[in-house]
């Protein structure tokens, strides 16, 4: 048996795939609550990983912040947004809270100063902070070189407001669309 097989087989024999929420799955309606049993497509894609190289990934300016999405919702099921970030100093996102999302941002490269609740601090290369949901957070690079930052989001799904973001016109951003397209995604500024 190859080991495709042997992961399909093994893992459907012990119901593993019951615990993973699945989008187009086939639904079987119970008593109290919905059994959700994976399509073939679906297993096939969750046994084949993503490899994404250091150049590739879908690179956005988001209101100036320099952005390259290596994984979206469609490559983890939705579990998470996974973007690295490059920019000059003084680049920044002003105070804003997410309602849906929890966000892990570690610092690679230079420095970048985080305001998350009422506590500020500087990040440096291997340096990370966590900005649990509900709580503002804004944050801006800093010192004299470029940073470069891998941006968590929990759960995925900001990437379409990204890119929707990314299709403004340039130039100065038009602040009532920008909270408009923010707030379809349940973002707003504080």
């Amino acid at each position: 048996m190859n080991r495709k097989d042997f992961i399909k087989s093994s893992a459907l024999s012990i119901g593993a795939f019951s615990l993973i929420p699945m989008v187009n799955a086939c639904k079987t309606e119970t008593k109290n609550e919905t059994v959700v049993e994976p399509t073939a497509p679906e297993v096939e894609e969750l046994l084949n990983p993503k490899i994404v190289k250091n150049s590739e990934g879908k690179v956005l300016n988001v209101l100036g912040d320099n952005q390259n999405i290596k994984l979206t919702g469609k490559d983890t099921n939705g579990q998470y947004t996974l973007i690295e970030q490059n920019n000059l100093p003084g680049v920044g996102i002003p105070p804003h809270v997410h309602e849906n999302e929890d966000e892990v941002f570690q610092v690679l490269e230079g420095q970048v100063e985080m305001h998350v609740g009422d506590k500020t601090t500087t990040l440096y290369a291997g340096d990370l902070i966590f900005c649990p949901k509900g709580v503002p957070h804004s944050w801006r690079v800093v010192g004299e070189e470029k940073a470069r930052a891998m941006l968590s989001i929990f759960p995925a799904g900001l990437e379409g407001m990204f890119q929707e973001l990314s299709e403004l016109p340039a130039g100065p951003p038009d602040m009532k669309k920008v909270s408009e397209i923010c707030g379809r995604y349940k973002l707003r500024f504080v």
